[in-house]
């Protein structure tokens, strides 16, 4: 039986040639993207904010400021409401409630409950979540220095593990990944709570080891190919890497595909920001992280000197690969 093959084995892609409009490509979303986050700021949950969020899910979308009116007059401090993946859910977000205990938590999301069904009859109360200010707080911290590390010891290993133009680059396309997600949380107002953060950080894991496997194939050929020019050897190894890179990729789009459309409202951003991910980290992996090498001056073998146009050993020659060095 043939096997399926999305890709053939022997494409010839000229992506380096491409390398320029990439960068500027790249540069425009990423400035952007903090354009957008800076100017509408991310809808933090709970999780960041502090406070209480009810959920409640009503018979037709309902009128927004009949509904604030009917939480304000509880005596519960300014309510702010956002439409939850339907114009017929809608989430309340509270101040937080000082000195509030659990049962003065439920107490308070009963009250408000109870308001909302004899205003608009046929809502339902679907969850309710809370998180005090201090909370809060600590989880930003850490949710923020748990992407930092990752990107520094990801870039410490492709600088150990390759060369130092390997993690520049890895971190430069990472950089760019997460900027895009950001983008687009602060462009869409899908909230953001710890399982985005959870989703940024698998987008993180995703994108190095689809860069990873390009860098190693392309350390491999410049060991194999040690005449040839460092356009060529790119080119060359994302090529060879490419059918896996879109199979793999088209595949884990398939997942999140049916868990988009089929997950409810509640996994509607954390998949979202998978998808993002995937189709941007593999846009990067291809045009950003692997051409950057070039700008950054890496070269197959610099203690060689390249035979000059004409003459001597043709670039495109294959030899015998060298005692792999020390690492």
């Amino acid at each position: 039986m043939k096997l399926l093959k999305l890709v053939p084995d022997d494409t010839n892609f000229d992506f380096v040639r491409l390398r320029s409009w990439a960068f500027g490509l790249t540069l425009i979303l990423s400035v952007l993207a903090i354009g957008v986050t800076f100017a509408k700021g991310l809808n933090f949950g709970v999780d960041f904010e502090g406070g209480l969020m009810i959920e409640e899910r009503f018979a037709s979308p309902p009128d927004l400021d009949k509904l604030r009116s009917v939480v304000d007059a509880q005596g519960l401090g300014e309510a702010s409401l956002q439409q939850f993946g339907d114009p017929r859910t809608l989430t309340i977000r509270l101040p937080v409630q000082e000195g509030a205990d659990e049962g003065a938590t439920n107490a308070a999301v009963k009250k408000v409950e109870v308001a909302i069904a004899e205003a608009f009859p046929g809502a339902t109360f679907s969850r309710y979540s809370t998180i005090s200010g201090k909370v809060s707080g600590e989880l930003i911290r850490n949710g923020i220095l748990a992407v930092v590390l990752s990107i520094l010891g990801i870039g410490l290993f492709a600088i150990v593990r390759f060369e130092w133009q390997f993690g520049v680059s890895t971190i430069a396309a990472i950089i760019h990944d997460l900027l895009m997600t950001l983008g687009f949380f602060a462009l869409t107002q899908f909230e953001f709570d710890l399982n985005i953060v959870a989703a940024v950080l698998t987008i993180v894991g995703y994108s190095i080891n689809d860069k990873i496997v390009i860098d190693d194939r392309i350390r491999e050929n410049m060991r194999r190919y040690r005449k040839m020019d460092m356009r060529e050897i790119v080119n060359l190894s994302v090529n060879e890497t490419l059918p896996r890179t879109v199979m793999t990729s088209v595949t884990i789009l398939l997942a999140l595909g049916a868990l988009l459309f089929l997950g409810g409202h509640v996994l509607r951003g954390f998949t979202a920001a998978m998808i993002l991910g995937i189709v941007v980290g593999t846009y990067s992996s291809i045009y950003v992280s692997s051409s950057l090498l070039i700008t950054l001056g890496l070269r197959s073998d610099p203690s060689i000197e390249r035979a000059p146009r004409g003459g001597g050993i043709d670039n495109a020659e294959r030899i015998a690969p060298r005692e792999p060095r020390a690492e």
